[in-house]
């Protein structure tokens, strides 16, 4: 079906969110609702969840899901669908059925896992039959877990190429994701907007805590994987001496144990806090408000919830020059920049880092900005799609790359 015309300049345009829920738990949760309600201030806006994204045991936190671990919540205007099953039958007929009723001008699908493709295909067939525009938000290629396993890279690069061919706007969080999901997918001429990640600033705020005199409180915080680096920041911290603690927050995924078995065989393991698991909203300001330095050392990202929490806490950050995350945190005046896989650069980071403390940094990220990144990016479509129309020629969509 043809798209439809842009609404009039006295109508708010309508747009529906689909994108993770609260039942499994993860960033792209807390982004979701962020991103939803920063929306409001432009436009009127539904939200769609994707509820159980695949069977619960093959979930690294599968000991919490379903647990209450999240404080934030949508606005009351917003209209949420809470949710699709991986299984589909029935709750995808129900989404498919709220999307109707919601008549949207504009379907915006978070992509971070290829667990929710065949969801999203069958959201952007009905979109489509009814004139919806559709965007896509890349928060990562592919999620790094599934991205190990052959079949599960073949699949998604594979059965996504029907959905971008029906993708009318694409937003990345950076430069350097643009670039990957343009090489990996291919974008053709399809309108890509950068729109740098927002603000975490959503914790209850708590005043900073003090420490022992002397000694620098060094925190990692996060889920623990293989990309994360983390063996190198313990590694590291055995060498900066008895003038620093290091407590290290975040739940063990993909079975990546290594950091953990080099902490309790740390010669200074006394000076190492190790909270091995998933903390609820209401813990995690106590843990930055008794952080002079958040270490990230990460060897690979697109993006860091973890980095943004920091940002809005005003701390220090030591953080890695890898993807997405030099364009984060370059304008954060409490940033050191460290290479990736180098614990002798990453001990010296710290140690200059810790020369930043004692004043509260600026966080430069704004949700604004990324509602104006919205803005530009509809406005290129419905541009584009005007255009297309007066020329009498189709709308191009996405090149069916399978590389």
């Amino acid at each position: 079906m043809t798209a439809s015309p842009p609404p009039a300049p006295d109508q708010r345009i309508r747009v529906l969110v689909v994108g993770s829920g609260w039942r499994f738990l993860s960033g792209i949760s807390y982004y979701t609702c962020r991103l939803s309600n920063a929306l409001t201030s432009r436009y009127d806006v539904g939200v769609i969840l994707m509820r159980r994204l695949l069977p619960a045991r093959l979930y690294p936190g599968r000991e919490r899901v379903g647990h209450s671990l999240a404080d934030l919540r949508y606005e009351p205007a917003v209209p949420v669908f809470d949710g699709v099953d991986w299984f589909a039958v029935p709750s995808l007929i129900r989404a498919v059925r709220f999307l109707r009723c919601y008549r949207p001008d504009v379907l915006v699908l978070q992509w971070w896992t290829g667990a929710v493709l065949h969801s999203y295909l069958a959201l952007v067939m009905a979109a489509r039959s009814l004139g919806v525009r559709v965007v896509v938000e890349f928060h990562e290629v592919q999620d790094t877990g599934e991205a190990r396993h052959a079949w599960a890279a073949r699949y998604v690069r594979r059965c996504i190429q029907p959905l971008l061919r029906r993708t009318d706007g694409v937003i990345v969080h950076s430069t350097f994701d643009r670039k990957a999901v343009t090489e990996s997918f291919g974008i053709g001429e399809t309108p890509v907007e950068v729109a740098l990640h927002g603000p975490f600033d959503h914790h209850e705020p708590v005043a900073r805590r003090a420490g022992t005199p002397g000694v620098c409180r060094l925190l990692f915080f996060g889920t623990i994987r293989p990309y994360k680096g983390l063996e190198d920041l313990v590694e590291a911290f055995t060498g900066l001496g008895p003038g620093y603690h290091l407590t290290i927050v975040g739940e063990t995924w993909e079975g990546w144990t290594l950091p953990g078995e080099m902490i309790v065989d740390s010669p200074v393991r006394d000076r190492i806090t190790f909270v091995n698991r998933y903390v609820a909203d209401a813990e995690v300001n106590d843990f930055f408000a008794g952080a002079d330095v958040v270490v990230l050392p990460y060897r690979r990202s697109s993006a860091s919830g973890p980095l943004h929490i920091a940002m809005s806490h005003g701390v220090p950050v030591v953080v890695t020059a890898v993807g997405g995350l030099v364009e984060a945190a370059e304008q954060y005046s409490g940033t050191v920049f460290v290479p990736p896989a180098s614990p002798a650069e990453l001990a010296l980071g710290i140690t200059r880092a810790a020369g930043l403390t004692g004043r509260r940094h600026a966080d430069p990220s704004s949700w604004q900005s990324t509602v104006d990144a919205y803005d530009r990016l509809l406005t290129a479509m419905w541009s584009r799609q005007e255009n297309d129309t007066s020329s009498n020629q189709t709308v191009p969509e996405f090149s069916p790359d399978l590389r």
